[in-house]
């Protein structure tokens, strides 16, 4: 196993058979994202995309949470005394916010490495966006979503809203927006939010399991998947053709394509070369 470094103990970083495992690591609060942990996100994020020995990345929370958000005690703006106000506002305040919003769950969402979240519990507000970046999401069943948002006046953020309707449709994501309501886990697998759900006990066994098996397979590939797959989201029919035409020819000239040619004829398992 090695260790990542993150440059905090709220934010915990392994990677061992070519699976990192990022743990958000605030249980007491619910693993909720603050000023030390979402910097520190976002820098590992970065990290992981640069690590060649990084074939996939699990997203996941310590103790019962996912992540809980926002830190709420950390919100209400001018109901603060100014002299409690750690740092001024920035002067574009709506700038600042997308330039947060894309080095995290934009980033995450088109990070060249395939992404699982695995939810020991609730991902609420932000934090929910940021399991919906991920590209699959394992829940325990016990776990729950909200979008929360309504709940403390706000209209969101980090993307949730894109992502959500991408998954859902808009008439379900828009309700799930207006109520905040809590999904359980098991709706959540009938709507399409969860791939699996299993029980809290097996949930990093179960999710480190999927992200082996994509971890060992022919990685430039699976990096061309992806982005066709996010691509389809956007563009129309024709530019997704033209892509991926490009793509399959480019994959085709990889060693991975020939190894797994010459597995087939040999009927055996794939052996692709990746670093460690």
């Amino acid at each position: 196993m090695s260790a990542i470094e993150t440059g905090t103990e709220e934010l915990l970083c392994d990677l061992v058979d070519g699976v990192a495992t990022v743990t958000l690591n605030k249980p007491a609060k619910r693993n909720a994202l603050g000023d030390v942990l979402t910097p520190a996100l976002r820098s590992v994020l970065l990290t992981l995309e640069d690590d060649p020995r990084c074939g996939a990345v699990i997203v996941t929370g310590a103790g019962r949470a996912f992540c809980a958000g926002g830190d709420v005690s950390g919100m209400g703006g001018d109901a603060k005394p100014r002299a409690a106000r750690v740092s001024p506002p920035p002067a574009d305040p709506v700038r600042g916010l997308i330039r947060k919003q894309e080095t995290l769950t934009l980033r995450l969402h088109e990070l060249a490495k395939p992404t699982i979240a695995a939810l020991p519990g609730p991902a609420a507000g932000a934090g929910l966006s940021i399991a919906l970046a991920c590209d699959m999401r394992i829940m325990a069943d016990s776990a729950f979503i909200t979008t929360a948002f309504a709940n403390i006046g706000l209209s969101g953020d980090y993307g949730g809203s894109w992502l959500l309707t991408h998954l859902v449709g808009p008439a379900i994501a828009k309700e799930l927006y207006f109520t905040a309501r809590r999904v359980d886990a098991e709706e959540c697998l009938a709507l399409g939010i969860a791939n699996r759900v299993v029980a809290f006990e097996a949930l990093q066994d179960e999710a480190r399991a999927l992200a082996r098996q994509i971890a060992s397979g022919p990685r430039t590939a699976i990096r061309y998947m992806k982005e066709n797959l996010n691509r389809a989201l956007l563009a129309d029919f024709r530019t997704c053709l033209a892509v991926e035409a490009d793509r399959m020819t480019r994959s085709a000239a990889t060693a991975d394509h020939r190894e797994a040619v010459r597995a087939f004829i040999e009927k055996r398992p794939p052996r692709f070369d990746h670093p460690v």
